[in-house]
């Protein structure tokens, strides 16, 4: 039987964002890291809704680092 509880992922993207992009980003959290990264954590609906983030990533041209499943650290 499939999951149909989002997942947790912590999305690193390089630079830092605004908070305010939290929306563009469907309500992900946004955090600017002390190295100069962004994290990106929340709950993903499946894998469509994961591809679509990252596709708002790579739309801002900010260079993606990593990408996590699960609770972040």
């Amino acid at each position: 039987m499939p999951n149909t509880q989002p997942t947790i992922y912590e999305i690193r993207i390089d630079g830092h964002l605004d908070r305010e992009w939290s929306d563009w980003f469907e309500g992900l959290a946004v955090t600017l890291a002390e190295d100069g990264t962004t994290r990106l954590t929340g709950p993903v609906a499946d894998q469509a809704a994961l591809h679509g983030l990252l596709k708002k990533v790579r739309d801002l041209g900010a260079p993606l680092i990593s990408v996590n499943p699960g609770e972040p650290d």
